[in-house]
């Protein structure tokens, strides 16, 4: 079981095994605030797990700091798998943006929206500016604090595995745009829920656009060159992809597909998709 990291004299997180995609195998919470904090992704599903991220938070508590909120980034499993018994635990209130709400099954006591502040009282007050940054997830939110320049990120980016934009919940052109808001930013620390803090996060989301509008350049030439469906496209698309990760790897052409579609530059019949013009 990993353990609390002290980040900085406001700042810890807690990594928590959840059911996440390989090869990540945890979800990080973090504890934001000197000595109002919020404490962001109430992740894990086991039970083991729930124990110790209970005594974690009961710990921030008993050494004089007053829990707020739970902060949920998004929806998906990996980050909301212990809402319930978490909030209950700890006695929190859960808040999360209305399109994250309406797919839980939990209640949220309040809805956040883009553009407002949360203030942290505490030595140094801290201010948190919600981002709403759909494209990974409908209802996902970052967190930014501009004096210290830290942004908690959630599934936007990460620094172990790797982020899907699945068809349905994703939507890769929204995803496009919220990866170079966060650029614009200028931070100095972001704080993704799955891998180690990023140092130079900047120069992460300007990579992360140019990786997916380098996929979206195969996908266009192999849909220009053969067409087909999905599945007779990722092994042109994808062929610098190991064969085992092809099912998740469609997932991710299927988003691409959507937005050329959008776009006008890719149209789909009875046979698949083909390119326009």
């Amino acid at each position: 079981m990993r353990r609390p990291r002290e980040l900085s004299r406001t700042l810890t997180s807690f990594p928590a095994r959840t059911p996440t995609l390989p090869p990540a195998t945890h979800t990080n919470s973090y504890a934001l605030g000197g000595r109002d904090i919020l404490v962001v992704e109430p992740a894990t599903p086991y039970e083991e797990e729930q124990r110790a991220w209970i005594a974690w938070v009961r710990g921030l508590a008993s050494a004089g700091r007053r829990l707020v909120a739970i902060v949920a980034t998004h929806h998906h499993p990996d980050h909301v798998g212990g809402i319930d018994v978490l909030a209950r635990e700890v006695g929190a209130p859960v808040w999360a943006h209305a399109a994250t709400r309406d797919r839980l099954n939990s209640p949220v006591d309040r809805l956040l929206e883009d553009g407002e502040t949360l203030v942290l009282e505490g030595p140094v007050d801290e201010a948190w500016q919600v981002l709403h940054t759909p494209g990974h997830a409908p209802g996902h939110v970052c967190l930014w604090e501009a004096r210290s320049r830290t942004v908690v990120v959630g599934d936007m980016v990460a620094s172990e595995g790797t982020i899907l934009i699945a068809p349905g919940d994703g939507h890769m052109a929204t995803y496009l745009v919220e990866l170079r808001r966060l650029a614009g930013l200028g931070a100095r620390l972001a704080l993704p829920a799955h891998g180690a803090p990023v140092d130079e996060p900047t120069a992460l989301f300007e990579r992360y656009v140019s990786h997916r509008l380098m996929r979206e350049d195969k996908v266009m030439a192999a849909v220009r060159t053969q067409g087909g469906s999905p599945a007779e496209l990722v092994p042109v698309a994808y062929d610098d992809t190991p064969i085992g990760l092809w099912p998740i790897a469609e997932l991710s052409l299927r988003a691409h597909l959507e937005k050329l579609v959008e776009e006008g530059r890719v149209e789909e019949d009875a046979e698949g998709y083909r390119a326009v013009g």
